[in-house]
């Protein structure tokens, strides 16, 4: 796998974060094949890099409680 530049992401947070600044999830849209995920307190901590595939699968599992509680 080639390594991606994530020092210039526009990050966005998920809408599902809560407003007082915890559990707070950001993605990037940047790219067209892989989608980043990172947690919003560690700015400069791990990234998660996802197939845009696999990405779309997982988030839409989660908008059909396929992965509730």
């Amino acid at each position: 796998m080639r390594s991606i530049d994530l020092s210039v992401v526009n990050w966005r947070k998920s809408s599902y974060s809560n407003s007082d600044g915890g559990a707070c999830v950001e993605v990037s849209d940047d790219f067209a094949t892989v989608v980043p995920v990172r947690d919003s307190k560690v700015s400069h901590g791990q990234v998660l890099v996802f197939p845009v595939g696999g990405w779309t699968s997982f988030v839409s599992a989660i908008r059909d409680g396929q992965l509730s509680d």
